[in-house]
């Protein structure tokens, strides 16, 4: 039971940072743009309501954090440091807030600085965490899954997209963000079902 708690956990804090992220628009002023403003927008400098925005990415990189710990023996240390620096980064982007999108704005340039770091770190650990994550299957003899070429595709071509067209930059980030919710859900789902059928043989066994 205390494993499955553990391998629940993780899922817990996906569906926890979703709902926060999901929600965080509504605490925005009317000048928010949900379409054209990011998330790390609604969780900008000098923005009341902001704490809801930096809570979902904070628990997002504890969930990450924690999906990665679970699957470390699946995904072996490589994919696994990758993942975590994912996790670190999205904490870093929760702690370190970005410009507000409105003009005039007071901000903190180096605060702005490190959040577009972390932004970038994270986008590259997503990459090539989950590239390595298919190279640790394929080495093992697993198939390929299609939406690992998804989630790969989609984080390296979108924020191409974002720069010929940053009118729509909010809702490319969110289908991004999406498709990293899905792709961690599902690997932390792997380990629960992973976790019960361990519990149930042990209960047979004990019977």
């Amino acid at each position: 039971m205390r494993r499955e708690v553990e391998t629940g956990a993780p899922l817990a804090l996906l569906l926890g940072s979703a709902g926060a992220l999901a929600l965080a628009p509504l605490l925005m002023p009317d000048s928010y743009d949900w379409v054209e403003h990011t998330t790390s927008e609604s969780g900008a400098q000098a923005v009341d309501g902001a704490w809801l925005a930096r809570l979902g990415l904070l628990l997002f990189g504890l969930a990450v954090l924690a999906v990665a710990a679970g699957a470390a023996a699946r995904w072996g240390p490589r994919p696994s440091a990758l993942h975590r620096v994912f996790g670190v980064g999205m904490i870093a982007a929760a702690a370190f807030a970005s410009r507000s999108w409105e003009e005039g704005a007071p901000y903190d340039s180096t605060e702005d600085v490190l959040h577009s770091t972390a932004a970038t770190v994270i986008g590259f650990s997503f990459v090539f965490g989950v590239l390595a994550v298919v190279v640790t299957r394929r080495e093992a003899g697993e198939s390929l899954r299609v939406f690992d070429v998804v989630a790969i595709a989609a984080a390296a071509a979108l924020p191409v997209a974002n720069v010929v067209d940053d009118s729509v930059a909010g809702l490319l980030q969110r289908i991004m963000f999406t498709i990293a919710y899905v792709w961690y859900g599902r690997e932390a789902l792997v380990d629960l079902f992973s976790a019960r059928s361990t519990a149930e043989v042990g209960v047979r066994e004990r019977r």
